[in-house]
C-alpha cells in the first residue's frame, strides 16, 4: 500500500492528537498511531484506553488499508523535515514502512493494525451543540479547580449538568469550587456527566477558536465530541458527584467590588512574602479601603498594601490561601469583581462582571488566622 501527503499537513493533524499518548502505555501498541486510509481519506486514532482522540485528512491514495505507527519516531522525522510531500509504502504482510522525501528515505517498523483497541461508538446517547468559544470558557473557567487526589476520582473531573433551560460545568477539590453557567446551552436530556481531567485538557488544547460548532453525544460510559475534522472519546468518571450547592454559603451581606486586575497584582506581590505552606493572606476590610498583607514568621518576611475599593457591610479581616485567589482571579476576564463574605470562617465568593448568557460564581475556603496584626 502506498499514499503521499504534505509533510507539515500530516505533522499538524499528529500535534493535535499526540497528547493522549502517554509514555510505556500498559499495551504497547498505544506507543503507535492507527492509520486507516480509505478512499483518499486517511484518518489517525491516538489512545490511552481512556481518551481517543481521532483526525482527519484527504491524501492521494486509491487503495485501502491499515498500519500501527510507531508516533515518536514518526513525529521526530517530520519535526525535522522542510514542507514536501511524503511517500509512504508500506508492506501489509511484515508491517515494515518507508517513508520517502525529497531528502532521502527512511524505514520503521510498524505493527499490525488489528491489535489497536478499537474506539467505543455512539448508541443510546443523549446530544447537545456547544460553540467552541463557549466550550473553551467553560473548561478554563473550571478545570483548573478539579482535584488532583486519585483517593476522590469523582473530583478529579469537571461535573457537567444538562438541562432544558442551561447547561453548568463545576469543578472542586474541597478547597475551591467553580459553578460556570450557560442559559445559550440546553439539551433534551435532563442529566449530569462527570468528564476527565485530562480529556478536557486534550480538548482545550484542540478546540478551533471562534463559533465553530461542537457536537456533544454521551452515554452513561462516555462522552463524544466532534468538530471540524476531529473527534475525542473519552470515558466518563462512573462515581456520585459531591452535593456542591450545600458548600455555597446562601448570606453573603459583606460585598467588596474591586478592579480585578489590581487585586491581582497586588497579590501576587503579597503572596512572595506569605508563608510557603500556607501561602496565607490576609484580606482587611473597611470603608472603601481594602488591606492585602502577608507574612513569613520563619524568615521575618512580611508585607502588606492597601487598595481602594467599593465596600458594603462590617468590617471584616479573613485569610485565604494566596494561591487558590490569584488562579481564580486569572481565570476571569472581567476588569471588576465582587467578593462577597459573611463570616471569617465561611467561604468567600468571588463574582465577575455579568457577561450575556453566562454565570460564574467561584468559592474559595478561608484559612485560620495567624495571631498577628499587620
Amino acid at each position: 500500500m502506498r499514499f503521499v501527503v504534505s509533510s507539515t499537513a500530516l505533522l499538524k493533524q499528529l500535534n493535535s492528537i499526540s497528547g493522549v499518548i502517554v509514555p510505556n502505555p500498559v499495551v504497547p501498541i498505544l506507543e503507535n498511531f492507527l492509520f486507516e486510509i480509505e478512499k483518499d481519506k486517511l484518518t489517525i486514532t491516538a489512545s490511552d484506553m481512556q481518551t481517543s482522540m481521532i483526525t482527519e485528512m484527504q491524501i492521494d491514495c486509491k487503495e485501502k488499508g491499515n498500519i500501527a505507527i510507531p508516533s515518536r519516531i514518526l513525529m521526530d522525522t517530520l519535526k525535522n523535515l522542510p514542507e514536501q510531500p511524503i511517500s509512504f509504502t508500506i508492506d501489509e504482510e511484515t508491517y515494515s514502512i518507508e517513508l520517502s522525501s525529497d531528502n532521502g528515505k527512511y524505514k520503521l517498523a510498524g505493527e499490525n493494525a488489528t491489535d489497536f483497541p478499537r474506539v467505543p461508538k455512539v448508541n443510546k446517547s443523549y446530544s447537545a451543540d456547544i460553540a467552541s468559544e463557549v466550550l473553551l470558557r467553560a473548561i478554563t473557567s473550571t478545570i483548573f479547580a478539579t482535584s488532583t487526589d486519585e483517593i476522590r476520582p469523582n473530583m478529579t473531573g469537571v461535573y457537567v449538568k444538562f438541562s432544558d433551560t442551561n447547561t453548568t460545568f463545576v469543578a472542586t477539590d474541597g478547597h475551591k469550587l467553580v459553578r460556570f453557567r450557560r442559559i445559550d446551552v440546553v439539551s433534551d436530556a435532563d442529566t449530569s456527566i462527570i468528564i476527565p481531567r485530562k480529556a478536557l485538557d486534550l480538548l482545550k488544547k484542540s478546540l478551533p477558536t471562534g463559533n465553530t460548532n461542537v457536537r456533544l453525544e454521551f452515554n452513561p460510559s462516555n462522552a463524544f465530541f466532534s468538530f471540524d475534522n476531529t473527534k475525542m472519546i473519552c470515558r466518563l468518571i462512573d462515581e456520585r458527584y459531591p452535593d456542591y450547592e450545600n458548600a455555597i454559603p446562601a448570606e453573603n451581606p459583606n460585598i467588596m467590588t474591586i478592579d480585578r486586575g489590581e487585586f491581582l497584582s497586588s497579590l501576587k506581590r503579597i503572596e512572595i512574602y506569605s508563608n510557603k505552606t500556607t501561602n496565607q493572606v490576609r484580606l482587611k476590610i473597611s470603608g472603601s479601603e481594602l488591606q492585602i498583607s502577608a507574612e513569613d514568621l520563619d524568615f521575618s518576611n512580611e508585607a502588606n498594601e492597601r487598595l481602594a475599593c467599593e465596600y458594603d457591610g462590617s468590617d471584616i479581616e479573613i485569610g485565604f490561601n494566596a494561591k487558590f485567589l490569584i488562579m481564580m482571579l486569572t481565570n476571569l476576564d472581567s476588569k471588576n469583581v465582587q467578593l462577597k463574605l459573611s463570616a471569617p470562617n465561611r467561604a468567600g465568593l468571588i463574582f465577575p462582571e455579568n457577561t450575556k448568557n453566562e454565570e460564574v460564581l467561584m468559592l474559595v475556603m478561608p484559612v485560620m488566622l495567624n495571631t498577628y496584626s499587620a
